[in-house]
């Protein structure tokens, strides 16, 4: 690990967030390609591992993100705290927004419960924007650590940025394959189950990549970029996630895949960061 993070403090930092969400992005196509070797998979399977995938999420937002960016904010008391308010509250906001207006299909329901603006497109693109909705924020998330490096911020650290990466390339592997299999399921063909697996999380570098730029440039942002990416990480979770994994009888499943989420993304932040 010394020498992944060694690796990357030789690099610029927007190269190193390119590197780290394309590492992500990569790890999710690793998960879509379990459609290769399986047809069909437990409704369990799958909401413990959506369960997971939210842990990390929630366990990421304040451990990565809203921690530090209360530590490098100014002032004391409530002052202290606003830049963070305020960075959260926006993110939730923007996602909010792009789940009003963009077309999309939670994994567990039905096409006539898609979200967004009304529209006669598949079930499976519909299915592969809700993912994407689901990466931006993180992908977002990774590069505004890299940026905030870039920066010269004292809360911000390469060992951080990574050990986020890490986290979310984690939780992306059992995404992708959340998101494959149930098109494999609906008759549609492994190749294409994969394809369109891997390319909701194709937006993570785009995201990481303009996070970090926005961060190096703006510097003064730091603060309300990481809340922002928090917040927008939290809305996913609670908007979408946690839903998905409550429409069965495996709710318990997916809770103990939450927990275990967590505790995996706190261990690599408190441990790495």
């Amino acid at each position: 690990m010394e020498q992944i993070i060694t690796y990357f403090e030789g690099l610029d930092p927007i190269v190193g967030a390119l590197i780290a969400t394309t590492f992500t992005w990569l790890i999710t196509a690793a998960g879509a390609s379990l459609v290769f070797l399986f047809k069909t998979a437990k409704r369990s399977v799958l909401d413990g591992m959506l369960g997971f995938t939210g842990g990390v999420m929630v366990a990421a937002s304040f451990w990565s993100l809203l921690s530090p960016a209360i530590e490098m904010s100014g002032g004391e008391g409530f002052v202290k705290v606003i830049p963070a308010a305020v960075g959260f509250g926006a993110g939730a906001l923007f996602l909010f927004g792009l789940d009003k207006i963009l077309p999309h299909l939670h994994i567990n329901f039905q096409k006539d419960e898609a979200e967004g603006v009304e529209t006669n497109w598949r079930k499976t693109t519909l299915l592969v924007l809700a993912i994407t909705l689901h990466n931006i924020p993180e992908g977002l998330a990774v590069g505004v650590l890299f940026g905030g490096v870039a920066a010269g911020y004292e809360g911000a650290s390469i060992a951080g940025a990574v050990a986020l990466a890490i986290g979310i390339g984690l939780q992306n592997f059992p995404e992708g394959f959340a998101v494959a299999m149930p098109l494999r399921r609906a008759g549609v063909s492994r190749f294409k189950s994969f394809w369109y697996g891997q390319l909701s999380a194709i937006v993570e570098p785009v995201a990481g990549v303009l996070g970090a730029w926005a961060v190096f440039t703006f510097q003064p942002i730091l603060p309300y970029a990481l809340a922002f990416a928090a917040g927008a990480m939290i809305f996913v979770v609670v908007e979408e996630v946690i839903p998905e994994t409550q429409r069965d009888k495996f709710t318990d499943i997916a809770t103990l895949g939450f927990i275990g989420g967590f505790i995996i993304m706190m261990c690599l932040d408190v441990g790495l960061g």
